[in-house]
């Protein structure tokens, strides 16, 4: 009766502790919560708290369908999640192996259903004796040896370093295959492995293990000191054989215990100096040697863009190399051969999450190129309007992303609020966000330590690769608007700084945002671009879309209505590999912040 009791009131604490978790619903979100931003969705309206680490998330929230290699980076978060944890997936079907607990479309209706259903699951199930442990292989820990001094040395067992003879140390290290490097054989050089064991004589009766290694073969003891009825090994003082002597070794006055060798003479016993066991370590910019360590930063990192994989080889504080790529690129997507008009339309709407207006805008112009279609003026003009809509919309989200990496929360929180509206505004409700839009501009313009932030870091010289805002806040007048007669009829004039920093990268999205306003207002209404009619028609042609990170370029090919070949420019894939020069020496600080300046989209970079 006591024991059903408390297994009675066992059940009732479980209970307890599931209701609390499912109240307090906190997730991480893949690719990135400027991904779920983009698709419109308000994840704190419909209960959920939004955190970077694993370890405090009890739900995973993927959002749209996602590659290979990012689904393999949320398989390492999920495993490092505490139970109870749930899956959410907004428009993908869960993890490798592993469905999602509850599945919804990309929708704020749909979300918020989703966290109730959520809420249920946790509550029922958090404490589920069925419940089966999920184990990441890249997170599974091997043991493997390494010299403090030689970090290249790995060896999967213990021994010397083969260059200055330290014991190698052991360390934990995650995922993989074990390392199999090349064997050295041993020499008759190398120090004796230590805490090996010697044995004295026999008549001694006298066996114990360890002085430092040391081999007592030749050693002579008085017997009558070492009495085998007599002898109690507890008791034993190593420092009495200071007297003892030794075939290969001079001792004078040494005491093993304390490995003190001030008089030992060691023989053929080889000793490196500090010059000798430091020349192989990489150096600083000051040629002092130095333990670099590579850092990773995403793909899934706050302030930094969802799918993008940084790698940091930091000396100290400072960046002494970089590693880029990308784990969502266009390469498999853009294999848009042999299609209808409409497919590649709708197609590229889905190649970049952060610009999918820009892009369904830039296939339709290629498409009217190639089949000599032109639309009608108030057609063009709404299409202006969008596209200058989204360009608002995805500098606030780029904004909102600067606010969380520099700890600005209030800048965060108004952007992605104006963001979201933005985003589902039209007209009429567009032009009524003008007024906080501006007020948050001049609040921008307001903020010294935002200047003091951005200022002289991550400088871009003016070069003839650069796009969008990065190109224009070097100086270069480059945007594909200036040619583009809708733009010229709606009285566009490009905007640019000169000092090619952070800084300015900042004030030229800023003045950005005020000059579409301008445009958006002057284009009278907005309009979704739709492919034009192409049947039966062969051709080639190109054209070229301004969007939020640059001009971006497409090339199509026609054959009968039908897409027999596509080409792709985008602004994000050199701007990329800006990051090896730019970061360089700079502190770990500044170095992200340049990263974020750069406003990169992982999406609509060509692999």
């Amino acid at each position: 009766m006591i024991h059903g009791a408390r297994q009675g009131e066992w059940n009732v604490v479980r209970r307890v502790a599931a209701m609390a978790m499912a109240r307090d619903l906190c997730a991480i979100v893949v690719p990135g919560t400027e991904v779920a931003r983009a698709r419109g969705l308000d994840l704190a309206a419909a209960g959920l708290r939004i955190t970077a680490s694993p370890r405090h998330a009890n739900v995973l929230l993927l959002v749209d369908d996602l590659p290979a290699a990012l689904l393999d980076a949320a398989v390492v978060l999920y495993a490092q999640m505490m139970r109870p944890r749930l899956i959410l997936a907004l428009g993908g079907d869960g993890l490798p192996g592993l469905n999602a607990d509850v599945a919804a479309a990309v929708s704020q209706p749909s979300l918020d259903a989703a966290v109730v259903q959520l809420r249920s699951a946790l509550a029922q199930g958090a404490f589920h004796p069925a419940a089966q442990d999920f184990h990441a292989a890249a997170l599974l820990a091997r043991i493997e040896y390494t010299c403090p001094m030689h970090p290249e040395i790995v060896r999967t067992a213990p021994g010397d370093c083969p260059k200055c003879g330290m014991t190698l140390v052991a360390r934990e290290t995650q995922g993989g295959e074990a390392p199999t490097p090349e064997p050295f054989p041993p020499s008759e050089n190398d120090p004796p492995a230590p805490n090996a064991a010697h044995v004295h004589d026999d008549e001694t009766g006298h066996a114990h293990a360890g002085h430092g290694g040391i081999d007592h073969s030749g050693s002579q003891h008085d017997a009558s000191k070492h009495d085998a009825s007599k002898h109690d090994d507890s008791k034993h003082d190593d420092s009495k054989h200071s007297d003892s002597k030794h075939s290969d070794s001079k001792h004078d006055g040494s005491q093993h215990g304390g490995m003190d060798h001030g008089g030992m003479d060691h023989g053929d016993m080889d000793f490196m100096s500090m010059v000798d066991v430091t020349k192989d370590l990489p150096r600083s910019s000051d040629d002092l040697p130095m333990d670099w360590i590579d850092v990773p930063f995403g793909p899934v990192f706050p302030g930094l863009p969802g799918g993008l994989s940084l790698t940091l080889t930091l000396d100290g504080d400072t960046v002494a190399g970089v590693q880029a790529q990308s784990l969502v690129g266009v390469t498999t997507r853009l294999s848009m051969t042999d299609i209808e008009p409409h497919h590649l339309v709708d197609g590229f709407e889905r190649l970049d999450p952060l610009a999918p207006v820009a892009y369904r805008f830039l296939a339709c112009r290629a498409l009217e190129a190639a089949s000599g279609h032109r639309p009608a003026e108030d057609i063009l003009r709404g299409r202006v309007a969008a596209l200058e809509r989204e360009r608002i919309a995805s500098h606030l989200g780029w904004l909102a992303m600067l606010g969380c990496q520099s700890g600005f929360a209030w800048l965060e929180r108004r952007a992605a609020h104006l963001q979201r509206a933005c985003l589902q505004a039209d007209f009429h409700a567009l032009m009524s966000l003008q007024s906080a839009l501006l007020a948050l501009l001049r609040r921008l313009n307001r903020t010294p330590l935002l200047r003091a932030r951005l200022t002289a870091i991550g400088t871009v010289g003016a070069a003839p690769e650069l796009r969008g805002p990065v190109a224009r806040a070097s100086g270069m007048a480059l945007d594909a608007r200036n040619g583009d007669a809708a733009y010229q009829a709606l009285a566009f004039a490009a905007t640019g700084r000169a000092g090619g920093d952070a800084f300015d990268r900042l004030q030229v999205r800023v003045d950005e945002i005020r000059h579409s306003l301008t445009l958006i207002q002057s284009a009278g209404d907005l309009q979704q671009p739709l492919p034009c009619q192409a049947e039966a028609v062969s051709g080639a042609g190109q054209a070229a879309v301004e969007t939020p990170r640059g001009e971006a370029r497409l090339q199509l090919t026609l054959e009968q209505g039908r897409v027999t070949g596509a080409l792709l420019q985008t602004p994000s894939t050199h701007h990329l590999s800006l990051l090896g020069t730019l970061l360089a020496q700079q502190e770990l600080g500044d170095a992200l912040s340049t990263v974020c300046s750069l406003d990169l989209s992982p999406w609509e970079i060509m692999l």
